[in-house]
């Protein structure tokens, strides 16, 4: 999608003339960050692909904050990510100097009707994202699972990082929409850990897999080959797994199709950077422009493509913000479905 994309970050330069702060709110910020010890809190474990992504962001978005504060990167694994939503919204400072990288499925907890995540997700500052995601069901290369008709035939174990983790979620979505006979296998830590559980033939596949993660992480699986790629899911079909089934195409009904589009919401707030409630506007302004003129800054962009980071549709806060509007407009019948389906056991 390079025109989308042109049109995007044409439309974030334009943006960013808005934000600049008047001369006064400008000498606040820069006094503020200047030598500042910031905190970026990620709710997963290290050396997934979150990791990549934060750190990246970690390096490059301190040249574009006022002062050259410095950014380290707190791992807060628990609960498919809520423990570090909860802190965020309840523990951290709400002085712009901690910043969250939340799991997608995370704003939407509250509204299943989770009771761990005390949090609103609306009252968020949202920052952006560098890209939408795709998921994508994968098997080892020597895995007897040759197509996702396999996966409607007889069992599939997946694993799973948590009974609320997206992992879970979707592996019943599928079960539901898709008529395959998924079992969530828990107890694994994180996407690394299910990872090795996939090589030693434990598990057949992770609940949800993004080929973002895929591409910064796991380069030489697809290099050589190692895995197979059985299906692929979310917002936009990613071109390159062209001869990959598309989820949506395999529904029949429109109710179905409406269903799925709610339960994929999360993908397009992509790998959403949020900071605390509460956050002088002024600051709030000062990490958002921060983030959009580091989507432009070629020294980024190069290690972003290095990395195998996904840029394909970036989205400022304000996107973010008006789709969480949007997945709570939904109506009530496609909102109790998800909420079932979160809450199934």
């Amino acid at each position: 999608m390079p025109g989308l994309k042109k049109v995007f970050i044409h439309f974030l330069s334009l943006a960013s003339l808005f934000c600049v702060p008047l001369p006064s709110v400008a000498d606040e910020i820069e006094k503020f960050y200047a030598g500042k010890s910031m905190s970026m809190i990620i709710g997963s474990s290290s050396g997934g692909g979150y990791d990549t992504l934060a750190r990246a962001v970690a390096r490059h978005i301190v040249r574009h904050i006022p002062g050259g504060p410095v950014i380290s990167v707190r791992h807060m694994p628990g609960a498919g990510g809520i423990a570090a939503a909860n802190h965020l919204y309840s523990v951290a400072a709400k002085d712009g100097s901690t910043i969250g990288l939340l799991r997608n499925l995370v704003p939407l907890e509250p509204l299943f009707g989770t009771p761990q995540a005390e949090y609103d997700a609306t009252k968020f500052n949202w920052i952006g994202t560098l890209a939408a995601e795709t998921g994508v069901m994968i098997v080892w290369h020597t895995s007897s699972f040759k197509s996702i008709e396999d996966v409607r035939s007889r069992e599939f174990l997946a694993a799973s990082d948590g009974i609320n983790s997206q992992s879970a979620f979707f592996s019943r979505v599928f079960n539901e929409l898709l008529g395959t006979k998924i079992k969530v296998i828990g107890g694994y830590k994180g996407q690394n850990e299910a990872y090795l559980a996939i090589e030693r033939g434990e598990v057949d596949s992770f609940g949800i897999t993004y080929w973002s993660s895929l591409t910064s992480t796991k380069q030489a699986w697809l290099k050589d080959n190692k895995i197979r790629i059985l299906l692929q899911y979310g917002p936009v079909r990613e071109p390159d797994l062209a001869d990959v089934p598309y989820a949506p195409d395999l529904l029949k009904s429109e109710e179905d199709r409406l269903l799925f589009q709610a339960a994929y919401s999360p993908l397009t707030l992509g790998r959403p950077f949020v900071l605390p409630p509460d956050v002088p506007p002024s600051r709030v302004a000062a990490i958002r422009k921060a983030f959009i003129d580091m989507l432009e800054d070629p020294v980024f962009k190069e290690e972003a493509g290095r990395l195998g980071l996904q840029t394909n549709w970036p989205r400022t806060g304000i996107q973010l913000q008006d789709e969480l509007v949007r997945i709570h407009a939904m109506p009530r019948s496609v909102l109790e479905n998800l909420k079932r389906l979160a809450n199934a056991r």
